[in-house]
């Protein structure tokens, strides 16, 4: 089975920064475990398959390296750059068909927004539990970790300053602990994700990082569902002197990432969060995708 794909960096300014995305037009019908060998081949974080749509105008079928999720931030954007790129788009909005439900989007000029889902804020998460997925200790978090999603599960938890940002180091056995505290683990969040105030340039307002375990990469160099998920947070926390900000991530590992975020309604009362970033493309061509088989 050929089918068409695109390589694109989402939320980069220019190639080789942000988070890279493989989409892969066409290809929503495939079984799963097609896909997962799909994203280990690639060596990315995520890639998308996308199909047509009863509801939508597209629907997206989002997968790591070892399943499928509802949501994810930077494939979507990546989704809409390689729709873009090939004048699949017509006019400037657009609607998704996803796992966690409808991605309404916007295109103007090369910036993409997709308003994400209003926020679910789910338990608060001892400091000391989630400072230890990280080596951390408990006095570096700020305040209580919460699992917050707009979408895609994530444990938001805002670390002091950058130097704290930049000792990170995901300790696997305690991430199993996290994960089991918080009950099944194909209901829990992913791994928990830090911010802290201040950008990584001077132009932006939060920094964050990401750490992953295996089979995927062991860092996400932008990651769009979860900084909807933290904007909820932190405007939710009184954190945000206002509802628009630029999130900044991936300068630490050399692809630098960047997002235009407004949270919409009242801290009491968020109705959803608009995420905004650019997508470049850096490859396009074909790829050659068994129908079914066995994949480990």
């Amino acid at each position: 089975m050929i089918l068409d794909f695109d390589w694109v960096d989402a939320f980069a300014d220019a190639p080789f920064g942000g988070n890279g995305c493989a989409v892969v037009h066409g290809g929503a019908a495939l079984p799963e475990a097609v896909c997962t060998a799909f994203v280990r081949e690639t060596s990315l974080v995520e890639c998308t398959f996308t199909g047509p749509s009863e509801k939508a105008d597209l629907r997206v079928r989002y997968f790591l390296a070892d399943r499928e999720i509802p949501f994810a931030g930077h494939p979507t954007i990546a989704t809409v750059a390689a729709l873009v790129h090939r004048d699949l788009v017509s006019g400037d909005t657009l609607m998704l068909e996803t796992g966690a439900g409808l991605v309404p989007v916007k295109v103007e000029g090369d910036l993409i927004t997709m308003t994400q889902q209003v926020p679910s804020f789910g338990p608060r998460v001892p400091a000391e539990l989630v400072a230890a997925v990280g080596g951390l200790d408990p006095s570096d978090i700020l305040g209580e970790p919460q699992v917050v999603s707009t979408g895609l599960p994530f444990c938001i938890a805002v670390v002091k300053d950058r130097t704290t940002l930049d000792a990170l180091r995901l300790d696997p056995e305690a991430l199993e602990r996290f994960r089991g505290r918080l009950g099944d683990t194909t209901q829990t969040p992913m791994e928990p994700f830090w911010v802290t105030l201040g950008g990584g340039t001077e132009e932006g307002d939060t920094y964050s990082r990401l750490l992953l375990a295996p089979p995927s990469p062991p860092e996400d160099p932008f990651t769009g569902s979860a900084s909807g998920a933290m904007a909820a947070y932190l405007w939710a926390e009184g954190l945000l002197d206002g509802p628009k900000f630029i999130a900044e991530q991936g300068h630490g590992m050399g692809r630098p990432g960047r997002a235009q975020i407004e949270v919409l309604g009242p801290p009491d009362a968020i109705t959803g969060v608009r995420v905004a970033g650019k997508g470049q493309i850096v490859m396009s061509g074909q790829v050659h995708l068994p129908e079914q088989g066995a994949y480990r």
